[in-house]
């Protein structure tokens, strides 16, 4: 799972971005309100933590804008303003949830866990499944049966977001920007080699699905019939 972090204060921001990879989510970070509504909009997360307070556009405004495009990407406000006012305002232009700070890391975790299952294909994230093949967060392993094979990190998110999105079309550039990042030196060639050993792995545990290169736009996970 991707997350965004939009808050300004550089060593708050650090901290939920080393919370938030300890707790196994990739996650990004934007310091002002224009930068942050630009990159929400790429919808490549599945989470967004929004602080009120921000330069540029404040975390209502980009709020608005999100909630006006049409995303309907899960949204944690964060404030120090404690006012019911605020929060009113926050929830009814589209937050899901609404934490003032000084927050416990456990909570904001919880929230973002909770926000995720609000997605019918989270509702159990630690073990995904299609045609026979699951994919387990616990242990990072994939299996069909009785057979099972180890993934590395990289195989494992790209394994991820084909199951989530299976009989879908994720361009390659999605799934570039999804794992690597927007700062990452990696390169298209990345995503064909890891579709490569997946496939490989696949027919190891004599999966009943295969990953179908669509010519000119992307991969999608399917049914092997």
């Amino acid at each position: 799972m991707r997350v965004l972090v939009i808050e300004d204060e550089a060593r708050l921001a650090a901290t939920l971005q080393d919370l938030l990879e300890l707790g196994g989510y990739t996650a990004d970070v934007r310091r002002d309100g224009e930068s942050g509504l630009d990159e929400a909009l790429t919808g490549i997360y599945d989470v967004i933590l929004l602080d009120v307070m921000l330069p540029k556009m404040d975390g209502f405004t980009v709020l608005r804008r999100l909630r006006e495009s049409g995303s309907a990407v899960p949204v944690l406000m964060l404030t120090a303003r404690s006012e019911t006012a605020d929060k009113v305002e926050g929830l009814d232009r589209g937050a899901d949830y609404y934490l003032t700070k000084p927050f416990d890391p456990k909570e904001l975790l919880a929230c973002v866990r909770a926000l995720a299952r609000r997605q019918p294909e989270l509702r159990n994230p630690d073990l995904l499944e299609f045609c026979g093949v699951r994919l387990d967060k616990s242990s990072f392993t994939l299996s069909c049966g009785e057979r099972s094979v180890r993934l590395s990190r990289k195989e494992f998110d790209m394994m991820e977001l084909l199951m989530l999105n299976r009989n879908l079309v994720l361009a390659k550039e999605s799934l570039l920007v999804k794992i690597w990042g927007y700062e990452s030196e990696a390169e298209d060639n990345n995503v064909e080699v890891y579709i490569s050993f997946l496939r490989k792995k696949l027919a190891h545990i004599h999966a009943g699905v295969r990953i179908r290169t669509i010519r000119m736009a992307g991969y999608c996970l399917e049914e092997d019939r």
